[in-house]
C-alpha cells in the first residue's frame, strides 16, 4: 500500500467521524428541544438513556466552546460552532491537506 492510498483511507476515516459528529449533534439537538417543548418527557428511561448518552458524547466538544462564548442564557450556541467548525474542516481544510500532503508524497 502506498502513502496516497494510505492517506485516502484516512481521510476517509475521517470524514465518516465528522459526518457521525455532525447527525449525533443534530440529534441531540432535536431532542432536546423535545423535552424542553414537553413533546416527550424525560421519565421514559429509553428517553433518558438516549439524551444522557448524547449528552456525554457531545459535552466535550462543547466544553472548550463553551469557556470562550459568553452565557447567552437558555440559548446555547455551542452546538452551532460545532457544526460550522465541522463543514470548515470538510469542505476546506481537509480537501486541500490532503492535496498538499499527495503532492509531498508524489
Amino acid at each position: 500500500m502506498d502513502l496516497i492510498e494510505l492517506l485516502r483511507a484516512l481521510m476517509g476515516i475521517i470524514y465518516i467521524v465528522l459526518q457521525a459528529a455532525t447527525w449525533i449533534i443534530i440529534i441531540q439537538a432535536i431532542l432536546s428541544w423535545l423535552v424542553a417543548f414537553n413533546v416527550i418527557n424525560l421519565s421514559n428511561d429509553f428517553v433518558r438513556t438516549v439524551l444522557t448518552a448524547l449528552d456525554r458524547i457531545t459535552e466535550p466538544m462543547y466544553r472548550p466552546i463553551r469557556r470562550i462564548m459568553p452565557d447567552l442564557g437558555a440559548l446555547d450556541l455551542s452546538p452551532m460552532v460545532v457544526l460550522l467548525t465541522i463543514m470548515i474542516l470538510q469542505q476546506a481544510i481537509l480537501p486541500n491537506l490532503f492535496a498538499l500532503l499527495a503532492r509531498v508524497a508524489a
